[in-house]
């Protein structure tokens, strides 16, 4: 028998809340963010779950080409576009769309052959000086690109650095630049990431590209996902494979930092930093027992975490434990340990099987 470990996706999930999406943003078209192997969830899976998505937002050109192979036809696109000019025959072949956001990038396209027909993303920094052109270089670059002959198509893109802080007027700011350099460069454009898509219509345009919200998780710290009706698409299960009964006073775990108050009953439970799973996790966070809540207790191990069963006294070996899903939120499990659900998601490793679900 194998380790009980499991991430289970859930499909019906992951298109309901691309359904939320076209909710939000029924005038534009959606880019699906599958990157990170669609946020740790498994690109191929979530991508034929999200086959209506107008586009999808990825990385590596490997990735893209496995999407093409898989019979993906809609557009798809490297979001750091092409790294060096080796890459470029691939990326016309197999008909992908290069985010262009550098000038390096542009010195390369201008020795390409002509009926390549490239269709590229134009990315303007508004604010967040990470990637794209400064906006006093936005018109220079978009010229250049207009007088190739391997360029078919142009959309303009650039990425909002604030968004799911809602109170502070960054976005506002990188609206306002965004629509100063590009609002008469005659290309469909694109702004609003998953919060954008909540929270700033004006920010929606022809294309949104949404993200963590596909799966699930909520981008603001003060809203739940439930509140914005999105629904957890990884639920990482695991199983106690140990029952300890323990005596006031007794230390659990690495360093004896927690100490029984108490005598009671303490699980192993089949999960751990190799895992996934926040090793910063203190006693405290939530993990659901046989369909009932309570905690961490002591550290998180690589391979194993413990877990307070007073008042669960049905629960026993192979009584089944959720570290996040729906009945804990990966965002709580992550706010407690000092990250976003981002990481926590992404990095669930390649040793725990991730199982498709449909049924809800």
């Amino acid at each position: 028998m194998s380790r009980p470990i499991v991430a289970n996706i859930d499909l019906k999930a992951l298109q309901n809340n691309l359904a939320r999406v076209r909710q939000l943003a029924p005038a534009s078209n959606v880019m699906s963010i599958v990157k990170a192997d669609a946020y740790g969830h498994n690109l191929l899976t979530c991508c034929q779950a999200l086959k209506d998505s107008d586009a999808f937002g990825l990385l590596d050109l490997a990735d893209a080409i496995s999407l093409r192979n898989a019979g993906f036809s809609q557009p798809i696109c490297l979001l750091e576009g092409f790294f060096t000019a080796d890459e470029i025959p691939a990326i016309a072949s197999y008909k992908l769309e290069p985010v262009i956001h550098s000038s390096w990038q542009l010195d390369i396209l201008q020795d390409m052959q002509d009926d390549l027909m490239l269709s590229v993303w134009l990315k303007v920094d508004t604010g967040m000086h990470r990637l794209g052109f400064a906006t006093d270089e936005f018109r220079q670059a978009q010229t250049r690109l207009s007088e190739m002959k391997c360029i078919h198509k142009v959309t303009v893109m650039s990425h909002l650095a604030s968004a799911d802080e809602r109170r502070r007027p960054t976005t506002a700011e990188q609206l306002q630049q965004f629509v100063k350099t590009t609002e008469d460069s005659g290309c469909a454009r694109s702004l609003a990431n998953s919060a954008a898509i909540l929270a700033h219509p004006d920010c929606h345009y022809e294309w949104v590209r949404p993200g963590i919200m596909l799966y699930g998780s909520s981008p603001f710290s003060d809203t739940p996902a439930e509140d914005l009706d999105l629904s957890p698409v990884m639920s990482l299960q695991s199983e106690i494979i140990s029952v300890k009964h323990l005596q006031q006073g007794d230390a659990v775990g690495y360093g004896g930092t927690w100490l029984c108050p108490e005598e009671m009953r303490v699980a192993v439970v089949a999960c751990g930093y190799g895992d996934g799973y926040p090793r910063h996790a203190p006693a405290g966070t939530p993990v659901m027992v046989a369909g009932s809540l309570t905690t961490l207790i002591g550290r998180v191990s690589m391979d194993m975490v413990t877990v307070d069963l007073r008042g669960i006294d049905d629960a026993d070996i192979g009584s089944p434990v959720e570290l996040w899903g729906r009945g804990v939120s990966v965002d709580t499990v992550a706010e407690m340990s000092g990250t976003i659900a981002y990481e926590l998601l992404c990095g669930v490793t390649a040793r725990v099987k991730r199982q498709e679900i449909t049924n809800g």
